[in-house]
Formats: C-alpha cells, structure tokens, sequence
C-alpha cells in the first residue's frame, strides 16, 4: 500500500502538522501528480484562519464545508505517477504545472470557460487537498499545463501568483490612455506583476510598497520609480510628477490603506484593479467616483485560458522570473510564521 505525506491543517488558526494517508487512485479523467515544487501564497494563511477580514471587525467564516485534516497549497508542480483509465498512458512520467482554479465543469460560467467564478468550484488547496504533500489527486488532465524548457520553480508559482497578476494586468491593456502604470503591493503576487507589465506594456511601471527592502528590490527589477506609501505628501508629489495621477492602477494588496492610496492618485478616467485579499472595508463619495470617472474592478485568479497564454508567454522567454527561495516542504509552517511577518520578499517555493 503506498502512503502519501501531508502537510495539514489539522484545527483552523493553528500550525499545520504531518499527516499519513494511502495514496489515492486516479479514476476517470483523474490523474496522480507526485509534487516536486509547491509555492507558499499570502491565500494560504487566511484559509489557515478561517476567516477574512471584512473590516469594522467583522469576519467572513471560511470554514464552512471544509473537511479536517486538509491539504494547503495551490502553486503546484511535478511528475505523472498515475493515470485514471480514460488518460492516456503516455502522459505517466511526464513533468507538469498543475492549473488549480478548477470548477464544477457543469454550470453557466464553466461552460462558459470562467472556472475561476463558480460558486461549486473545486480549487486545490481551497476546496479540495492541494499541493503542501507528496502527491495531489487531480480530477482531470487537461488541467495539466507542459511548462519545459521553464524551470521548475517558475512553473509552479505562475499558476497562481501568476496568473492572478497576469489576469489583473490583462484587465488594463484595452484602456484608451496608457501613460503610466502604478503596482502597489510588492509581496510574491506583486513582483510577479512587475516582471509581466514589462511584456505587456510600453508605458513605465512605477511601485508602492511600505517595505524599503521590496521596493530596492523593484527598481532592480525594472521599475521606473518606487514609491513610500507613508512617506508624507507623497499624494500630492505623485500628483505632480505624473501630471494628475496613474491611468491605471492594480491593487495587490487590497486593504483599507491599499484602496485609499490607490484612489488617491489615480488619475481621472483611471482605472484600478483591485487583486489582494488583505481585507478591511474600502468606503468612497460617491460624488468623488462620479467626479472622477473612475472605474474599480475586482479580480481574484484567472481562466484555464489565461493559465496557457500566460505558459506559452513564459515558456517563449518573455517573462523574467521574479525572486525565489527554495525551502524543504517539512518547514513549511515556519514559513508561514515568516510571510505572516512580512519577512519575506518574492516566493518561497517548497520542495520535497
């Protein structure tokens, strides 16, 4: 009988521990992938809690329908081990990145091609065991994305860092003005967006983040200019050197402070892109919003589709990876303690 290790969430808002299964049997379209990459996401810690931050000190329970002992992790990568009986058996042994935005496959927006909004959605790592483990059991093989000549570690992390700021981007490049473009929030998610505006966009990319360490890490990284968020005046000083704001903004962060910066210097007829899940509550005049035009579109992960546009940009060169650490996948709580301390700058992937 062969066994799989875990590392679970055993009891909400406590450490994870080790747990031993028997490794589950791909039936159908399923197929067994043994991980050898997982990265760490900030997602990871609030379904850790149990609950996101609604602001005011109210909470959203997160709990409800989740199974313990649970698998976290989502960014996930490794080798076909087993195939359910309707794959083909060529796919065994071949290396992957595992697209985890998974839906029902039955509704209107899965038929639709929009996984990613529905409401009986099978995420790995959410809502069914993901990738903190030696094996993940996933329920069909077209989520399984080819990613050579990439390293392994870049492919990993692009499935959901990646693709939630490949698709938070992609909400901005059909807007009429294009002068400048302003990332706040520079954590894992963040500094992947850096790496793709410089594909995507000709205007420069300038950054907002509280942390000193991350923005000299930024403008090493191609950002034009990096900004202090607490720094005072600073509002009033964006306002000046961009002649009246940003055109385009995206949030990353996605907290009270975040939001209020953000509509603070976007210009007028910009647009943010709200993609963090720091929480709180984001309150604005109405007046203000009219007055300037302005739209704010939420965001949380993107398509399948988007997941192999955003494989193929990569794999043909286009997109620099942003900076990784590699970490044994038994550490993985301290590295949780660590990235809840905002002591981390890029992405810790986790290796078994």
């Amino acid at each position: 009988m062969a066994l799989m290790r875990r590392q679970s969430l055993v009891k909400f808002d406590a450490p994870l521990c080790e747990t031993i299964v028997e490794t589950p049997r791909p039936q159908g379209r399923e197929v067994l992938v043994r991980i050898e990459r997982c990265g760490l996401c900030h997602s990871d810690l609030h379904i850790q809690d149990g609950y996101a931050d609604l602001g005011g000190g109210k909470r959203l329970d997160t709990t409800r329908g989740m199974t313990l002992p649970f698998t976290l992790g989502h960014e996930i990568a490794g080798v076909v081990d087993e195939v359910g009986p309707d794959v083909p058996k060529e796919l065994i042994g071949a290396k992957r990145a595992v697209f985890p935005w998974i839906g029902c496959g039955q509704c209107r927006d899965c038929a639709n091609g929009d996984e990613n909004l529905c409401a009986k959605q099978r995420f790995l790592g959410v809502s069914i065991d993901g990738g903190f483990a030696t094996h993940v059991l996933v329920p069909d093989a077209k989520y399984l994305l080819e990613y050579d000549p990439l390293p392994v570690n870049q492919a990993a992390t692009l499935m959901c860092s990646g693709v939630t700021a490949y698709g938070a981007l992609k909400r901005l490049v059909d807007r009429p003005r294009q002068r400048n473009l302003l990332l706040i929030g520079l954590g894992g998610v963040g500094m992947m967006g850096l790496s793709f505006a410089q594909a995507m966009f000709r205007q420069p990319v300038s950054v907002a983040d509280l942390s000193a360490a991350a923005r000299d890490t930024a403008l090493q990284n191609g950002a034009t200019t990096a900004y202090d968020p607490s720094e005072p005046d600073v509002i009033k000083r964006i306002l000046k050197e961009t002649g009246g704001g940003f055109d385009e903004v995206v949030d990353f962060a996605g907290n009270e402070k975040s939001m209020a910066f953000a509509v603070a210097v976007v210009a007028r007829g910009g647009k943010i892109v709200v993609s963090g899940l720091m929480g709180g509550q984001f309150t604005l005049p109405m007046v203000q919003w009219v007055y300037k035009r302005m739209t704010i579109e939420g965001f949380m992960v993107g398509t399948l589709a988007e997941g192999q546009e955003l494989m193929a940009l990569a794999r043909a060169g286009k997109i620099k990876p942003p900076p990784m650490r590699e970490e044994p996948m038994a550490d993985v709580q301290k590295w949780i303690d660590e990235l809840r301390a905002g002591h981390v700058v890029g992405r810790v992937v986790l290796t078994n």
